[in-house]
């Protein structure tokens, strides 16, 4: 079909883009803009020009002051999960004591390469580098390669999308044979963009589950340990000061990132800095040649010696990486050089030197391993050990409470999570957020786990004794699973992106799966061991959370196809607004939809029960690109809809999964800020026909003037009748039960509620 039509498009910035197309096929030559590299297309999602490097996702990449800051902060949210994990590693590890001394070296070389290869090689040196402008977590390792590759299952892609500033990934210049197969090969079956979206889910899930979990153990851990100090502490006295405790760090969330990271990175310095001097002074005082442990001999003989023990022992050394997906996750709250930088300088060395001085304070010690740990400080800095890991223990919380909300901000924008309010909580880095529902949910949550199992002997082994040593080993099962699955997923995908992406050679990336990924499957393999006594709770939390974004997402794409195959054609559009039946009022009417391929099919459902059309008609659709931030200048796509005397226009709002959509200045201000750059820009066009740019401005003005109103959809979801039990189940009772009990995309926007029409229809799917 050929079509010849006259077109004006603009985008927000004001450029006059003024062209003749004959629409064809995009392979068709298409006259150049009088931008220079840029060509157009006869869409409404028009490319947009480049502004190189604005978009910087920090803007602090080159700023070192800024960057130490932000190293300094992350000490504070990212580590204190990590750093608490000397507390219990050795005593989860020899569950049946120490059989032979040099077991000690065994195990302290397995932590040495576990902490080397898993935090340090992996994720600092090689997964951050994954991240998506400044972003981390699954999703944005999966937004990734929906960017690539076409393997995305929201059905709102097209080609100009790609040249937004910041779209196009940075990719090597060689060709790769086994790159092209893998990516023909995810774009052509449908089951494989199955599988990486519910990895993605997966992935995410598991962290989000893991932020539940580990909030409401450390606390109870900490609080636990008191038991030690006095006999007055009861079991219901310690259940109350851990849920007083709880309440209290959720509510201090609303604060943001910054403001808890200033207040909680001094605290695990001086954690950080009583674990270094303990471990240097028990290095020296007991026994140095521990540091022989470098030798990976020792692990082979510690697996040759105790079998199946050593094999199952993993389980327990598996917790000195505790918290390191969060890492991760949390970099979009920091940036990459401040975490690789307070890792490498900070967390590191004081982790491997506490764990080797309490190799060697066992070395002299075998027998005690029960409680390593305060056994191993000496007698005048016991309290002040204690107080820091009581307060530290509480702070390892942070990591995981701060990478829910960054992952969840993700999957909300890419469609795989019901709608939240986003809070920005600092105004000078981006990333950090606050998610007022997922607050209260996983404060909901972790209350409820603490009062449920009240003791940590409830939720692990009995083991007769109090401490936060102890207190940990009898949870953990929570934890490990949780931590090494996620870990697992990520470097799954980390494997997909080295080959298809970075067209990595593909002996190192057999390199990578041999050394790292086998090392975390036979972690995997150690954990999963016993998995009945405990570690099926982060599943059952990881299921329902994936059965929400399964939902979610599967109703998402379902709504929008519909509303494809039911949009209102261009011609339905004229013969309506043109009906003499019809009347035409003052005002200007914003039409809002996540439909970016067209007019919504409400939009006749509302002229077919209310003849009547504002002077001034904008159609907003709403649409998520799968990168992290959409520049400003990029955002608003504006068109009008002919004849261009009807004074209708689409417009298309493009959003990345890290922007947030409540602006500090009124969206509507905004849009029509933005639609008289777009008129503008058709300086050309309306000479010709006769009219002026000014004319079309005062239009626009008196329409505004006249009065604004917002019309909503309302859409009742129902599934279409013959449907199966389980689609009516997911369609009648699951997603609209979410969808009644969270926030509407009105809420999102800030759509003024006086102002504001809702339209109802009802879509079966």
């Amino acid at each position: 079909m050929v079509r010849n039509s006259n077109t004006t498009m603009s985008t927000s910035g004001g450029s006059k883009r003024n062209f003749d197309i004959k629409e064809e096929d995009h392979n068709n030559d298409i006259p150049q803009s009088p931008l220079p590299g840029l060509k157009r297309h006869d869409s409404l999602d028009i490319e947009s020009s480049r502004f190189p490097d604005h978009h910087d996702r920090h803007n602090t990449e080159g700023n070192w002051r800024a960057i130490v800051k932000l190293a300094f902060q992350s000490i504070g949210v990212v580590y204190g999960d990590i750093g608490t994990s000397p507390l219990y590693v050795y005593a989860s590890t020899f569950f049946n004591g120490i059989k032979h001394e040099d077991d000690i070296l065994g195990v302290l070389s397995i932590i040495f390469y576990t902490i080397t290869l898993i935090p340090v090689i992996k994720y600092v040196m090689i997964v951050l580098r994954a991240n998506d402008n400044g972003d981390g977590g699954t999703f944005a390792l999966y937004s990734k390669l929906c960017r690539y590759a076409k393997v995305g299952l929201i059905p709102s892609e097209q080609v100009e999308d790609q040249e937004v500033s910041n779209f196009r990934l940075e990719l090597p210049n060689k060709t790769n044979k086994i790159a092209s197969k893998i990516k023909k090969s995810l774009e052509s079956r449908k089951f494989a963009k199955f599988l990486l979206l519910f990895a993605a889910m997966l992935g995410t899930s598991m962290v989000i589950g893991d932020g539940i979990l580990t909030p409401s153990i450390s606390v109870l851990s900490a609080v636990s340990g008191l038991k030690k100090a006095t006999s007055t502490i009861t079991e219901g006295r310690i259940v109350v000061i851990s849920v007083v405790i709880l309440m209290t760090l959720f509510m201090v969330q609303r604060f943001g990132t910054d403001k808890v990271g200033y207040t909680f990175a001094p605290i695990i310095c001086v954690w950080f800095s009583l674990i270094v001097g303990v471990g240097v002074y028990n290095f020296f005082k007991f026994d140095p040649s521990v540091a022989k442990s470098i030798n990976p001999k020792y692990i082979i003989d510690y697996f040759k010696r105790n079998k199946k023990d050593a094999w199952i022992s993993l389980g327990g050394i598996v917790l000195s990486i505790t918290g390191t997906e969060a890492m991760f996750a949390d970099v979009g709250h920091f940036t990459v050089k401040s975490i690789q930088l307070s890792m490498g300088c900070v967390v590191y060395p004081a982790l491997i030197t506490a764990y080797s001085g309490q190799a060697s304070w066992l070395r002299k010690h075998k027998d005690e391993v029960v409680d390593t740990f305060y056994n191993s400080v000496p007698d005048g800095l016991y309290w002040p050990v204690f107080v820091a890991a009581v307060m530290a223990a509480i702070i390892a919380s942070q990591a995981m409470i701060s990478g829910t909300f960054s992952i969840i901000k993700q999957s909300l924008s890419l469609g795989c999570f019901p709608r939240v309010q986003i809070v920005h909580t600092s105004t000078k880095y981006e990333g950090q957020v606050f998610i007022p529902e997922m607050n209260y949910l996983l404060m909901i949550g972790c209350v409820l786990v603490t009062v449920t199992f009240k003791t940590t002997e409830k939720i692990g082994h009995a083991y007769g004794k109090y401490s936060i040593r102890s207190s940990y080993k009898y949870n953990a099962w929570f934890i490990r699973i949780a931590v090494i699955f996620a870990e697992t997923l990520t470097s799954s995908f980390m494997v997909v992106i080295m080959l298809v992406i970075w067209k990595t050679n593909i002996l190192l990336v057999i390199l990578y799966v041999l050394v790292i990924s086998t090392t975390e499957y036979i972690y995997l393999s150690s954990v999963l061991y016993k998995f009945n006594q405990g570690g099926y709770l982060p599943f059952l939390f990881a299921i329902a959370l994936v059965f929400i974004m399964c939902t979610w997402n599967y109703v998402y794409r379902a709504k929008y196809n519909y509303e494809i195959n039911h949009k209102v054609s261009q011609e339905v559009i004229k013969d309506m607004i043109m009906d003499m039946n019809i009347s035409r009022m003052r005002g200007l009417a914003i039409f809002y939809s996540e439909l970016a391929h067209g007019i919504p099919p409400i939009f006749k459902h509302y002229v077919d029960n209310v003849p009547a059309l504002h002077s001034v008609i904008v159609f907003v659709s709403i649409k998520s690109l799968p990168i992290s931030k959409v520049p400003t200048e990029e955002r608003f796509l504006f068109r009008r809809v002919k004849p261009n005397e009807l004074y209708v226009f689409r417009c298309v709002v493009r959003y990345g999964y890290t922007d947030v959509r409540n602006e500090n200045e009124s969206f509507e201000k905004i849009l029509i800020e933005r639609l008289k750059d777009s008129i503008e820009s058709e300086y050309g066009v309306l000479e010709e026909q006769g009219r002026t740019v000014e004319e079309d401005v005062a239009t626009l003005e008196k329409a505004s003037r006249a009065g604004i109103v917002h019309l909503v959809g309302e859409h009742e979801i129902v599934s279409r009748k013959g449907s199966s039990i389980g689609k009516r189940f997911l369609i009648d009772y699951a997603y609209n039960f979410m969808k009644k009990n969270l926030r509407q995309s009105y809420n999102v926007f800030e759509v003024p509620q006086k102002r504001m029409l809702k339209v109802g229809m009802t879509y079966e799917l």
